[in-house]
């Protein structure tokens, strides 16, 4: 009976174990889609690295979604295959994760410079862009509270005359207030955006890398009540 008792407990630990892999999965692709979206509403981006971390999570997220079903599905009904199925993808889940970790984490050290080649195709192509595309880029320097890419200087060959900086680079942006106003830090934002917007996407990619990790820890926990139900089912005890 102590057993039985055991695999009862067991089995309704994995079910409602599988409840929070699915509420995870969903988690895990929001987070996901919300670092693609920051990521690319606010730089060009040529390097498919800067895609692949969160591509992998969204992807993950939405495996889990499906497998944490299929678990709760094997749980109850004591199925050895489907709850061994379970504990087999839930394991390969995992090394995905570590390699999305992985990525996540290499992409972080050459994030800098993915954003200094892409802040600077950016400027470099503002005045020839659609306008989807400056504006864009008006919204970064205003939401940041930056010009350029390291400083207002990098906005030089914006006017004839050498010294104009777009209006969004304005402390109070209007209409042709960056005129002949690139070097005056009372009206224009002296700083790049460079660091700034690094240390957005690094925040962003480390909360990715945070959430992986904290999961992955989650499914270790589903893989060893799989295995536990597993040995309970084989040996024929009675779990209900």
């Amino acid at each position: 009976m102590g057993v039985e008792g055991g695999m009862k407990c067991v089995k309704f630990l994995l079910f409602f174990f599988n409840f929070i892999f699915w509420l995870c999965g969903l988690a895990l692709t929001i987070v996901g889609i919300l670092v693609q979206i920051g990521v690319h509403r606010t730089l060009t981006i040529h390097d498919a690295s800067a895609s692949a971390a969160p591509i992998v999570i969204i992807g993950i997220g939405v495996v889990i979604f499906f497998i944490a079903f299929f678990g709760c599905c094997g749980a109850w009904k004591e199925n050895y295959c489907m709850v061994t199925m379970f504990a087999i993808l839930l394991f390969l889940i995992i090394v995905v994760e570590i390699a999305a970790v992985i990525v996540g984490y290499m992409f972080r050290d050459k994030l800098s410079d993915v954003v200094q080649d892409s802040l600077t195709d950016m400027i470099s192509g503002y005045k020839n862009g659609t306008d989807d595309f400056r504006k864009t880029l008006d919204k970064l320097q205003e939401d940041m509270k930056c010009c350029g890419v390291n400083s207002s200087s990098d906005w030089r060959s914006f006017g004839n005359d050498g010294k104009s900086v777009p209006d969004s680079c304005c402390v109070t942006p209007s209409a042709n207030c960056g005129k002949g106003t690139m070097t005056d830090a009372a009206k224009v934002h002296q700083e790049g955006c460079h660091d700034a917007l690094v240390a957005f996407l690094r925040k962003n990619i480390l909360w990715v890398i945070v959430a992986a990790l904290v999961i992955a820890g989650l499914q270790v926990l589903g893989i060893v009540f799989s295995c536990l139900l597993m040995r309970g089912i084989r040996s024929g005890y009675e779990v209900m």
